[in-house]
């Protein structure tokens, strides 16, 4: 048993200690907010956040993640800089398929925290492990940037 405080609860994991985050996640507490893309750590849709960092939770054990906190997706809409990214998500209408989405969002998340008037440059730096099959990059950084409005 593995004890991981994810998005503000301790909650046990039944799980071997070298189980990526993502698979405790979406298979031990059935929160299928975070997404499985690549395996590999190169596409995003598994972004969640450990102690407010953003992170490949594909990748990532959960005992390395003992003592964090890990906030997810399913988090986002009690959070004030969440919720004003989906909110801009909508207004914007961000996703098309959708599949990427929660990890975008994370990324977003994790970039108005540290940055709260982020230019182009720092958008697509922040978002540049985040892939978007459907290609909506255009309307992601124009959700950002109104998110980051709304915060101001």
């Amino acid at each position: 048993m593995v004890t991981l405080n994810i998005n503000g609860r301790d909650l046990q994991v039944d799980a071997d200690p070298s189980t990526p985050i993502l698979w405790a996640l979406r298979d031990n507490l059935n929160m299928t907010g975070t997404k499985f893309g690549c395996g590999a750590a190169l596409c995003g849709a598994c972004t969640v956040h450990l102690d407010g960092n953003p992170i490949r939770s594909c990748i990532t054990p959960i005992a390395s993640a003992q003592g964090m906190k890990i906030t997810t997706i399913e988090a986002m809409e009690n959070d004030t800089v969440g919720k004003a990214v989906q909110d801009a998500w909508v207004k914007h209408d961000v996703p098309q398929c959708g599949y990427c989405q929660s990890g975008q969002v994370m990324s977003a998340v994790a970039l108005l925290r540290t940055n709260k008037r982020p230019l182009d440059a720092d958008i697509d730096n922040a978002m540049s492990g985040n892939i978007c099959r459907c290609g909506t990059y255009q309307r992601i950084r124009a959700a950002i940037k109104d998110a980051a409005t709304t915060l101001a």
